[in-house]
């Protein structure tokens, strides 16, 4: 059967160029640094996946994609404001088109096995969950925040994923503190770390530290920790979900296996979305599962004290 056609928009961030090679389903019809217009003048296109040069410029192209009539595969943050997260979604439903970010977070190992532990009951109540997220410093990291969306929300997003579709609990309101104490540039508008702490819709708590801080040597690039602590026991995945652990009343069980992850979704997210496009599949998450984690973050509102960021949603 004649594979659908899939145009590329830049390639800052996670462009899906490499994951086309030798699809079973989809190839590349278009690929282009900037030139929206060129994508959405050639027929074969009919999925585009934009990784935008500036992530400030995604709310209109995937406006303007999906009016086209064309389905949308976005990189994350996919907008920067509650309206304009509500924009999009206007768009798509008027379009009759399908619109999805990137938020793939929970599909890939070890994180299946854990949700599935959490389905289970094992853990009995949830009632505590920490995420870590810590990435290198490098040169190129942008400093202006329209670029990638910057650390809370390129970053943090993945956490608040962790805690909502791996946790199992849903986000009621949030707090942040950022720093760029560390930028290496002077006076850049990069920040370094951040720490979260929320609330919980089932009335429990978690909390967030993100960074730029990672090191070359700790041999991985993302160095994430996931706990999630329930009233009989706990789960974690640490040192880039290398190692993972359940103890439960009963005793230590050791590492997750993948069979507790048996019924859920797992592997790439973008091929859900074909799934959903092709034949009408359902996706792992409902569009209002998938984004919920991001429209709590862009709830927050930034203010400047001491030199710092805080942020709030409630």
């Amino acid at each position: 059967m004649p594979k659908i056609g899939i145009g590329l928009l830049g390639t800052n961030g996670h462009q899906i160029a490499q994951l086309l090679r030798d699809h079973s389903r989809a190839e590349i019809a278009a690929a282009e640094d900037s030139d929206l217009d060129a994508l959405l003048a050639d027929p074969r296109v009919a999925i585009v996946s934009l990784c935008s040069p500036r992530r400030a410029d995604q709310v209109e192209q995937a406006v303007r994609c999906l009016q086209a009539g064309r389905h949308v595969y976005s990189e994350k943050p996919c907008a920067r404001s509650e309206a304009d997260l509500d924009r999009i979604l206007d768009a798509a439903g008027q379009s009759g088109r399908f619109f999805h970010e990137m938020a793939g977070t929970a599909f890939a190992d070890p994180y299946p096995a854990l949700a599935g532990v959490v389905r289970s009951g094992a853990l009995g109540t949830v009632v505590q969950v920490f995420v870590q997220k810590s990435y290198p410093y490098f040169g190129g990291r942008p400093q202006d925040e329209a670029v990638d969306g910057g650390l809370f929300l390129q970053v943090g997003i993945h956490a608040a994923r962790m805690v909502e579709h791996v946790a199992g609990c849903r986000i009621a309101a949030v707090d942040v503190v950022e720093t760029g104490r560390g930028n290496p540039v002077p006076g850049g508008g990069l920040r370094m770390a951040a720490s979260a702490w929320m609330t919980l819709e089932n009335g429990g708590v978690a909390s967030m530290v993100a960074n730029y801080l990672n090191q070359d040597a700790f041999g991985t690039w993302s160095n994430e920790h996931l706990r999630i602590f329930g009233t009989d026991g706990f789960v974690e995945a640490t040192d880039g979900g290398l190692r993972t652990r359940l103890v439960l009343k009963g005793g230590d069980r050791g590492p997750v296996v993948p069979g507790w992850g048996e019924g859920l979704f797992h592997g790439d997210y973008f091929d859900a979305f074909l799934g959903q496009v092709l034949d009408g599949a359902p996706m792992p998450l409902s569009i209002e599962e998938e984004l919920h984690p991001l429209r709590m973050l862009l709830r927050a509102h930034r203010t400047e004290s001491k030199g710092e960021d805080a942020w709030t949603a409630h």
